[in-house]
């Protein structure tokens, strides 16, 4: 069982991982679209955190993650629980490129029809956001910090990330 990670499971997979590698989404990019009620804000507060966007001349550069074996249905009830508290996630299989083939992985997208779904907001109302958000995992600004710099780490470029991370980062200073 391979696992798609493209935002906190690069750096939080919370689940054992027999392996990993750099992976592509084609006909996906990565976006703060999803308003975070949750995990990285509140209903009264709303953040913003990472979906897979359909976007079909785009790509999604991330890690697969394969599931140790023998752990695969405890991965994916607690891939569930995680990922699927708001129903903005879609559970799909991904079809990903890596240096050692093609192989396809558990993802999750984003619903464009959900309440949550907030594609197409300029990045500078991206960072107000992510700047004073507050969830039950944390600050918002500490998931984009984290997602940005193990992108970095990985060799992964995403200039939207990078802009946001350094925009968020003299907001909160």
């Amino acid at each position: 069982m391979w696992v798609f990670g493209y935002g906190s499971l690069i750096w939080n997979p919370e689940f054992p991982v027999a392996e990993q590698r750099i992976a592509r989404a084609p006909g996906w990019r990565r976006s703060f679209c999803m308003r975070s009620i949750h995990h990285r804000g509140s209903v009264a507060a709303p953040g913003l955190v990472l979906a897979l966007d359909a976007a079909p001349e785009a790509h999604c550069d991330g890690v697969a993650f394969r599931v140790a074996p023998g752990a695969e249905a405890e991965t994916l009830a607690t891939l569930r629980e995680r990922e699927l508290v708001s129903s903005a996630y879609l559970e799909v299989a991904l079809d990903l490129s890596t240096d050692k083939g093609p192989l396809t992985a558990l993802g999750f997208v984003i619903d464009p029809h959900h309440a949550q779904y907030c594609g197409g907001l300029a990045l500078e109302e991206q960072a107000q956001i992510i700047a004073r958000a507050m969830g039950g995992r944390g600050a918002n600004r500490d998931y984009l910090w984290s997602t940005a710099a193990h992108l970095a780490e990985l060799g992964i470029a995403d200039e939207e990330l990078e802009w946001l991370a350094t925009r968020v980062r003299s907001l909160s200073a």
